[in-house]
């Protein structure tokens, strides 16, 4: 590069940043989230519903000079609520967005997974609106994300010596965070078992797969387990823990897997 080309880039760069917007408002620096990564993990998995949830609390938009959907730590975004709504400034919420897989209506035939895109500290209030920065992202956080008051979740301890598996009462993997099909070790999903079941947080469960079955057949709504019966040839592909639990689902994290866990794998509690 010349002496010449270089310094009219230099007055090129000068022009544009003469021109970018003045005033742009930025949060503080990011802090590094000082949780164990296993409660980090258990904060960003997801859950399932059977009925739209209620989206009171949104994200709204950003501080910033330009117009972006999408945002990461950093950013000072705006929530529709203040204190009016009894918003106060350290109050954290989580992030969360419905994934659903279908366009009808969410229902016990057409569940929706909840991402739990991360959580957000309140950094300033007015009446009718807050300012909030990213606690942490689990992903990007968007405009029209819903808010719910942030827990700590509490990290169960598996039994060490857990029981056989229940192979009379089998339930199945249904789907994961972003409705991922395919699932590792320390990975999340949910299954089609919960309290009413005898789930609870900490529970084992034991993964089998039907050596029988094809990936193209395990695709159709034809080869869901038919109640009273009892599948055959499986072999076991692994296990994991229940980590959150409701009264027709669990959240489990995978302890441990032989090969990739799969939508359909069957379950089997360790009770």
């Amino acid at each position: 590069m010349t002496r010449t080309s270089f310094s009219a880039g230099l007055v090129l760069a000068a022009v544009v940043l003469a021109a970018a917007p003045v005033g742009a408002q930025h949060g503080p620096a990011p802090e590094v989230t000082r949780l164990p990564a296993d409660v980090i993990g258990m904060a960003c998995s997801p859950t399932l519903v059977f009925e739209n949830p209620v989206r009171s609390l949104l994200i709204t938009g950003g501080q910033d000079g330009y117009t972006h959907h999408s945002y990461g730590p950093g950013a000072l975004l705006t929530m529709n609520a203040g204190t009016d709504n009894g918003i106060e400034v350290g109050q954290e919420f989580f992030v969360r967005r419905p994934q659903s897989g279908r366009a009808t209506r969410v229902s016990r035939e057409n569940p929706a997974t909840i991402r739990t895109a991360g959580w957000v500290r309140v950094y300033a209030t007015e009446a009718k609106m807050s300012l909030v920065t990213i606690s942490h992202a689990c992903d990007s956080i968007d405009v029209g994300d819903y808010l719910e008051p942030f827990v700590l979740p509490q990290v169960g301890t598996p039994d060490a010596d857990p029981p056989k598996p229940q192979k009379e009462n089998y339930g199945q993997i249904m789907t994961g965070t972003d409705r991922r099909t395919i699932f590792a070790k320390d990975d999340f999903f949910l299954i089609d078992r919960g309290s009413a079941h005898g789930v609870t947080v900490g529970t084992r469960v034991m993964i089998f797969r039907d050596k029988r079955r094809t990936e193209a057949a395990r695709r159709t709504a034809e080869n869901d387990l038919p109640k009273g019966i009892v599948p055959e040839f499986l072999y076991e592909v692994g296990e994991a823990v229940a980590v959150d639990v409701k009264a027709d689902t669990s959240t489990v994290r995978v302890l441990m897997a032989h090969d990739a866990l799969l939508v359909g794998d069957y379950v089997a509690l360790r009770k």
